[in-house]
């Protein structure tokens, strides 16, 4: 492949940022950006390029959640040491995230290859936010939105947790957008819908970053693009992160849905058209 340059690793790092925490399919975006500047989207260093500059939008939720994060993890610890402290939300709550968070782990290693093969095809793309934002659309006008982030349950952590399935499988279906949609299905709101999304995204998606950084190196992706696209989309998906969290309080996910189609539509018409190859 040829190098990813500073350059594209700007402009992959700031759509990694503003994609990741949205219901809009960061993946879809990536290897649409990637298509239309000439980058081979099937390449495994580009594949691991992306699944690494992700930990950038990662380090973003951490630092932001900052103090969600240390209630939780200190509440985990204390139940570790006394049984008593065990029937604590947060305590159990971290574990929750544990267990839903085996699922993809096993999907996404035992289908590897067909994930960086026919999977990551822009034809699967486009289909993926067409199907996923009619889905999204269904979820949030099902839901009743009565429940809140104090309700969770193992139960809703576990569907919503494996919904990532989707979003691995089906690039374009979005990560976030399957497991909002899953929340509001059950019932969830719009804003506890959307944190219980980023939480159970921290482990599966630092694990894929740590876990794709060998091939990235190994395979031709050099330190220096690796370094500033990670740091772009920690950036901006920061500035993303607190923006989504105000917008659900007081918007449906329409606007999500109308974007979605569109992109996905037009996605279409220049595949079909020869403009991009899949």
């Amino acid at each position: 492949m040829s190098a990813i340059s500073i350059g594209q690793a700007v402009v992959l790092g700031v759509v990694e940022g503003v994609t990741e925490f949205l219901p809009v399919s960061s993946t879809g975006h990536l290897k649409i950006t990637e298509g239309l500047m000439g980058i081979p989207v099937g390449d495994k260093a580009v594949v691991a390029f992306t699944a690494v500059i992700q930990v950038g939008a990662i380090a973003a939720v951490l630092v932001y959640f900052f103090k969600d994060i240390t209630r939780i993890v200190s509440a985990w610890g204390r139940g570790l040491v006394h049984r008593d402290q065990r029937d604590q939300h947060d305590y159990r709550f971290a574990w929750w995230v544990v267990y839903a968070t085996v699922p993809i782990v096993v999907v996404g290693l035992a289908a590897k290859p067909l994930i960086e093969g026919s999977l990551a095809s822009l034809w699967v793309v486009a289909g993926s936010l067409i199907v996923g934002s009619g889905l999204m659309w269904a979820a949030d006008r099902v839901g009743r939105h009565t429940r809140g982030e104090g309700d969770t349950t193992f139960k809703d952590a576990m569907l919503v947790g494996s919904s990532q399935i989707l979003a691995l499988l089906f690039p374009g279906f979005s990560r976030s957008g399957a497991t909002m949609s899953t929340a509001l299905v059950l019932d969830l709101d719009r804003v506890a819908a959307t944190r219980l999304s980023f939480f159970l995204g921290i482990p599966a998606l630092t694990g894929a970053g740590i876990y794709e950084l060998k091939d990235a190196v190994g395979a031709g992706a050099d330190a220096a693009p690796l370094i500033v696209g990670t740091a772009v989309s920690f950036a901006v998906a920061y500035a993303s992160i607190a923006w989504l969290l105000k917008f659900v309080a007081k918007h449906t996910f329409n606007a999500f849905v109308v974007y979605r189609l569109v992109i996905g539509s037009l996605l279409l018409a220049l595949l079909g058209a020869g403009v991009l190859h899949a």
